[in-house]
């Protein structure tokens, strides 16, 4: 199910599935310091578990239906075998780097985890050479190398002070779990991209999406069984949030995402989603009012920066994307 390729419609779709998983970190940031929950104490706390799972439990909810209404049953056709690739998409893919990324802040911090899972251009990239679909030319390893500097800078993870060294580093926890399960989380988002690239340009991606969200759905009821969330007795309005909450942080971005790599190689994908950070920093600085320095800003330029230049044409157009995975 091979097609002509758009890369400027799969930079923009890729860009706005980033725009959504900014937004919704954003939300999740909320929910962590308990500003939902403010007006009744007596209400249960959401937990970083509970959004991973809600997110992909519920997407399939909605999206089963949908899809049945909208194509009948044909919409579901898949062989057993790329049912089951779909599946082990979502759950080493989707679900895995979830799980790692939120095991990863819980042993180190958030701009540990995010700083190691933000290496993942890198393992694409290698994984691109080694496999020989793509070559490791100046301009994609600058975009790689731009994308993870711009991360890292972007964060916050770099402080400027008035005495020497003048620069110092904000944030990094080491802990040996903690820094397995945020490279972990790298290798699961690497192979989100590589995998899903190779398996939307042969299946129906609304097909490809719907076993991925299944098989992550099939990965929380393992960890988080459905009765533990029924003793937590949310209340209506939490429902509902989730069920917002699911929509903007894993429908929406997914299928886009999903429609994006249809369009482009993983590298210019991954190097792409590295917006994701730079989103959510606006977002908490305009609706969470934190401050925004000025290496931050630099950062967000880099990354930019990065997204550019990997989308730019090569000199030689011998790269094309291998019918094999």
């Amino acid at each position: 199910m091979q097609k002509e390729q758009h890369p400027i419609r799969g930079y923009l779709l890729i860009a706005a599935a980033s725009f959504c998983y900014g937004g919704s970190a954003t939300l999740g940031k909320a929910v962590f310091r308990g500003m939902l929950a403010q007006r009744d104490a007596a209400l249960p706390q959401i937990d970083a578990l509970i959004l991973a799972q809600a997110r992909s439990t519920l997407s399939l909810l909605i999206l089963i239906p949908i899809l049945l209404a909208w194509r009948g049953r044909k919409s579901l056709l898949l062989s057993r075998a790329d049912v089951l690739r779909c599946m082990l998409l979502g759950i080493m893919g989707v679900a895995a780097s979830n799980f790692f990324y939120y095991y990863a802040i819980d042993k180190t911090s958030v701009a540990t985890a995010i700083i190691i899972q933000y290496t993942a251009p890198v393992w694409v990239l290698f994984y691109m050479v080694w496999r020989k679909i793509q070559r490791a030319t100046l301009q994609r390893t600058m975009a790689v190398v731009l994308a993870f500097v711009g991360s890292a800078l972007s964060i916050g993870i770099v402080g400027v002070t008035g005495a020497s060294p003048f620069i110092h580093v904000i944030g990094i926890k080491l802990n040996a779990l903690g820094v397995g399960a945020a490279l972990m989380a790298a290798f699961s988002f690497a192979f989100y991209s590589t995998f899903g690239q190779f398996m939307v340009t042969r299946h129906d991606r609304w097909k490809v999406i719907a076993y991925a969200m299944m098989g992550a759905a099939i990965f929380w009821m393992v960890i988080n069984p459905p009765w533990k969330i029924i003793a937590a007795h949310y209340s209506r309005e939490q429902w509902i949030f989730l069920l917002v909450f699911s929509i903007a942080s894993m429908l929406l971005p997914l299928s886009l995402y999903f429609a994006g790599l249809q369009q482009l190689d993983a590298t210019r994908a991954i190097v792409t989603s590295c917006l994701e950070p730079v989103f959510a920093i606006l977002f908490v600085a305009t609706f969470v009012h934190e401050s925004l320095g000025a290496i931050q800003m630099v950062g967000i330029f880099v990354v930019l920066a990065a997204s550019v230049v990997v989308q730019l044409p090569e000199r030689s157009s011998t790269d094309a994307i291998s019918q094999t995975a």
